[in-house]
């Protein structure tokens, strides 16, 4: 069943492309779903005050610093194969051969992406994702929404997590122990990066966050700075 997904998934994504103006959908400030979105946003933060953060935060204290800049280097290069993808789809040709560049480098000079080669070459780190193709071809953003787990989004970002996962090559890693393992510490990865980011959470912790989220995703598709109320 899992590979029927799969193999649905490049055809639905071209035929969304394809029928969509070419036009960049705004990101919705909308949360019509706010009530289950605050009891799930209670879940998530709870899971990270007792589980993840502490997790999260002994890996920062006990780590060394260049070792956990290699394993940000590595999921960065994982990341490469997901942005070639989407920038092509977007028809950012400069961008996606940045993101090519990259990936070609650091996965041979930079031994797997542990090191970022690229970087002092002048190929400086990008981001896209599937939720910001289907954005750049007029697919609407639909609700904010807070997943269980993954935290804030909307509903085009979370279509585009399965083209997402689809295109990494974690994905198709054999062994299910070693990629489960992957991926938890690329997660634990991730929520290190965001312990010193907390202390510039001002007001009420839902509201921040969720401004926050759709402001990002705002400047990603507009590349222009959104009007900050905080």
């Amino acid at each position: 069943m899992s590979h029927y997904f799969a193999n649905l998934v490049p055809p639905v994504i071209m035929a969304m492309v394809l029928a969509a103006p070419a036009i960049a959908a705004p990101v919705s400030y909308d949360d019509p779903l706010e009530g289950l979105n605050r009891k799930i946003f209670v879940f998530n933060d709870v899971l990270d005050t007792y589980a993840l953060k502490p997790v999260a935060q002994a890996y920062h204290d006990v780590a060394p610093e260049p070792l956990q800049s290699m394993v940000d280097n590595f999921f960065e290069n994982l990341g490469e194969f997901r942005n070639i993808a989407s920038y092509g789809l977007q028809l950012k040709g400069d961008d996606a051969l940045v993101s090519t560049g990259r990936l070609l480098i650091n996965t041979t000079f930079g031994i797997l992406g542990l090191i970022d080669v690229a970087t002092p070459l002048g190929l400086d780190r990008r981001y896209s994702d599937f939720g910001l193709v289907f954005a750049h071809w007029g697919i609407p953003s639909g609700p904010y929404l807070v997943l269980p787990f993954l935290g804030p989004a909307t509903l085009r970002s979370t279509v585009g997590l399965l083209p997402n996962a689809y295109i990494s090559p974690v994905t198709y890693y054999d062994d299910n122990t070693n990629r489960l393992l992957i991926g938890a510490a690329d997660v634990v990865n991730r929520r290190a990066q965001l312990l010193n980011a907390e202390e510039l959470i001002i007001g009420e912790r839902y509201t921040f966050i969720r401004d926050s989220y759709l402001q990002r995703r705002e400047f990603l598709i507009t590349n222009q700075q959104p009007e900050d109320d905080f």
